[in-house]
Protein backbone atom coordinates (compact mmCIF):
# COMPACT_ATOMS: atom_id res chain seq x y z
CA UNK A 1 0.00 0.00 0.00
CA UNK A 2 1.45 3.38 -0.93
CA UNK A 3 1.56 6.29 1.52
CA UNK A 4 -1.28 8.20 -0.20
CA UNK A 5 -3.61 5.21 0.16
CA UNK A 6 -2.42 4.62 3.73
CA UNK A 7 -3.05 8.28 4.62
CA UNK A 8 -6.54 8.13 3.09
CA UNK A 9 -7.40 4.95 5.03
CA UNK A 10 -6.15 6.48 8.29
CA UNK A 11 -8.09 9.68 7.63
CA UNK A 12 -11.27 7.65 7.00
CA UNK A 13 -10.74 5.79 10.31
CA UNK A 14 -10.26 9.03 12.23
CA UNK A 15 -13.40 10.50 10.66
CA UNK A 16 -15.46 7.39 11.57
CA UNK A 17 -14.15 7.60 15.16
CA UNK A 18 -14.91 11.31 15.38
CA UNK A 19 -18.41 10.75 13.98
CA UNK A 20 -19.03 7.92 16.47
CA UNK A 21 -17.84 10.16 19.32
CA UNK A 22 -20.17 12.93 18.16
CA UNK A 23 -23.15 10.55 18.03
CA UNK A 24 -22.31 9.27 21.52
CA UNK A 25 -22.07 12.85 22.80
CA UNK A 26 -25.50 13.63 21.32
CA UNK A 27 -26.99 10.52 22.96
CA UNK A 28 -25.46 11.56 26.29
CA UNK A 29 -26.85 15.09 25.84
CA UNK A 30 -30.29 13.72 25.03
CA UNK A 31 -30.23 11.56 28.13
CA UNK A 32 -29.03 14.37 30.37
CA UNK A 33 -31.66 16.78 29.04
CA UNK A 34 -34.32 14.12 29.64
CA UNK A 35 -33.16 13.85 33.26
CA UNK A 36 -33.26 17.64 33.61
CA UNK A 37 -36.76 17.77 32.13
CA UNK A 38 -37.93 15.06 34.56
CA UNK A 39 -36.61 17.08 37.49
CA UNK A 40 -38.28 20.23 36.16
CA UNK A 41 -41.54 18.31 35.64
CA UNK A 42 -41.42 16.96 39.20
CA UNK A 43 -40.69 20.39 40.71
CA UNK A 44 -43.48 21.99 38.66
CA UNK A 45 -45.82 19.09 39.53
CA UNK A 46 -46.30 18.26 35.86
CA UNK A 47 -46.24 15.02 33.94
CA UNK A 48 -43.40 14.76 31.43
CA UNK A 49 -45.86 14.92 28.52
CA UNK A 50 -47.43 18.05 30.03
CA UNK A 51 -44.02 19.74 30.04
CA UNK A 52 -43.48 18.65 26.42
CA UNK A 53 -46.79 20.25 25.43
CA UNK A 54 -45.97 23.44 27.34
CA UNK A 55 -42.70 23.61 25.43
CA UNK A 56 -44.49 23.35 22.08
CA UNK A 57 -47.08 25.93 23.16
CA UNK A 58 -44.33 28.27 24.35
CA UNK A 59 -42.40 27.97 21.10
CA UNK A 60 -45.30 27.90 18.62
CA UNK A 61 -48.28 29.36 20.47
CA UNK A 62 -50.90 30.44 20.42
CA UNK A 63 -51.59 27.15 18.69
CA UNK A 64 -54.65 25.13 17.80
CA UNK A 65 -55.20 21.84 19.63
CA UNK A 66 -54.87 19.87 16.38
CA UNK A 67 -51.56 21.57 15.51
CA UNK A 68 -50.34 20.95 19.06
CA UNK A 69 -51.30 17.26 18.80
CA UNK A 70 -49.32 16.97 15.54
CA UNK A 71 -46.29 18.81 16.90
CA UNK A 72 -46.27 16.80 20.13
CA UNK A 73 -47.00 13.50 18.38
CA UNK A 74 -50.12 12.87 20.46
CA UNK A 75 -53.58 11.55 19.68
CA UNK A 76 -56.17 14.37 19.97
CA UNK A 77 -58.11 12.46 22.66
CA UNK A 78 -54.94 12.17 24.75
CA UNK A 79 -54.24 15.84 24.26
CA UNK A 80 -57.66 16.81 25.63
CA UNK A 81 -56.79 15.33 29.02
CA UNK A 82 -53.40 17.05 29.01
CA UNK A 83 -54.94 20.41 28.16
CA UNK A 84 -57.58 19.97 30.87
CA UNK A 85 -54.82 19.35 33.46
CA UNK A 86 -52.73 22.28 32.25
CA UNK A 87 -55.73 24.62 32.25
CA UNK A 88 -56.86 23.57 35.75
CA UNK A 89 -53.33 24.17 37.06
CA UNK A 90 -53.16 27.63 35.48
CA UNK A 91 -50.47 26.88 32.88
CA UNK A 92 -52.53 27.56 29.76
CA UNK A 93 -55.69 29.22 28.56
CA UNK A 94 -58.01 28.18 25.76
CA UNK A 95 -59.24 31.17 23.78
CA UNK A 96 -61.43 31.65 20.76
CA UNK A 97 -59.50 32.37 17.56
CA UNK A 98 -60.31 35.93 16.49
CA UNK A 99 -60.05 34.90 12.82
CA UNK A 100 -62.45 31.94 13.24
CA UNK A 101 -64.71 32.14 16.28
CA UNK A 102 -65.40 28.38 16.06
CA UNK A 103 -61.72 27.57 16.48
CA UNK A 104 -59.81 27.46 19.77
CA UNK A 105 -56.22 28.51 20.36
CA UNK A 106 -54.05 27.41 23.26
CA UNK A 107 -51.68 29.92 24.84
CA UNK A 108 -49.26 29.68 27.74
CA UNK A 109 -49.97 31.94 30.69
CA UNK A 110 -46.96 34.16 31.49
CA UNK A 111 -47.36 33.98 35.29
CA UNK A 112 -46.78 30.22 35.35
CA UNK A 113 -44.24 30.23 32.48
CA UNK A 114 -41.90 32.24 34.70
CA UNK A 115 -41.78 29.26 37.07
CA UNK A 116 -40.34 27.10 34.30
CA UNK A 117 -37.75 29.74 33.40
CA UNK A 118 -36.67 29.73 37.02
CA UNK A 119 -36.33 25.94 37.08
CA UNK A 120 -34.20 26.03 33.94
CA UNK A 121 -32.13 29.01 35.09
CA UNK A 122 -29.17 26.89 36.21
CA UNK A 123 -28.93 25.26 32.81
CA UNK A 124 -29.39 28.59 31.04
CA UNK A 125 -26.56 30.14 33.08
CA UNK A 126 -24.31 27.19 32.29
CA UNK A 127 -25.15 27.50 28.58
CA UNK A 128 -24.30 31.21 28.64
CA UNK A 129 -20.92 30.41 30.20
CA UNK A 130 -20.22 27.68 27.65
CA UNK A 131 -21.25 29.89 24.72
CA UNK A 132 -18.99 32.69 25.96
CA UNK A 133 -16.03 30.47 25.09
CA UNK A 134 -16.96 30.28 21.40
CA UNK A 135 -16.72 32.84 18.62
CA UNK A 136 -19.85 34.05 16.89
CA UNK A 137 -18.84 32.05 13.80
CA UNK A 138 -18.44 28.90 15.89
CA UNK A 139 -21.82 29.46 17.53
CA UNK A 140 -23.45 29.79 14.10
CA UNK A 141 -21.76 26.55 13.02
CA UNK A 142 -22.97 24.66 16.10
CA UNK A 143 -26.47 26.15 15.74
CA UNK A 144 -26.65 25.04 12.10
CA UNK A 145 -25.49 21.55 13.02
CA UNK A 146 -28.05 21.23 15.82
CA UNK A 147 -30.85 22.45 13.55
CA UNK A 148 -29.90 19.83 10.96
CA UNK A 149 -29.81 17.11 13.63
CA UNK A 150 -33.20 18.29 14.93
CA UNK A 151 -34.60 18.11 11.39
CA UNK A 152 -33.18 14.61 10.93
CA UNK A 153 -34.78 13.59 14.23
CA UNK A 154 -38.12 14.95 13.06
CA UNK A 155 -37.87 13.02 9.81
CA UNK A 156 -36.93 9.81 11.63
CA UNK A 157 -39.82 10.29 14.04
CA UNK A 158 -42.27 10.87 11.19
CA UNK A 159 -41.03 7.79 9.36
CA UNK A 160 -41.48 5.62 12.46
CA UNK A 161 -44.95 7.02 13.17
CA UNK A 162 -46.11 6.25 9.62
CA UNK A 163 -44.88 2.71 9.39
Amino acid sequence: MDSVTSDAVEEARRRRRATAQLKEALRALSGQLSLLDRQVSARAELKDVDLDCLDVIGRHGPISPSALARQAGLHPATLTGILDRLERAGWIARERDTADRRAVLIKALPDRSGELFGLYSGMNRAMDEICAGYTETELHLVTGFLRQVTGAGGEATAALSQG
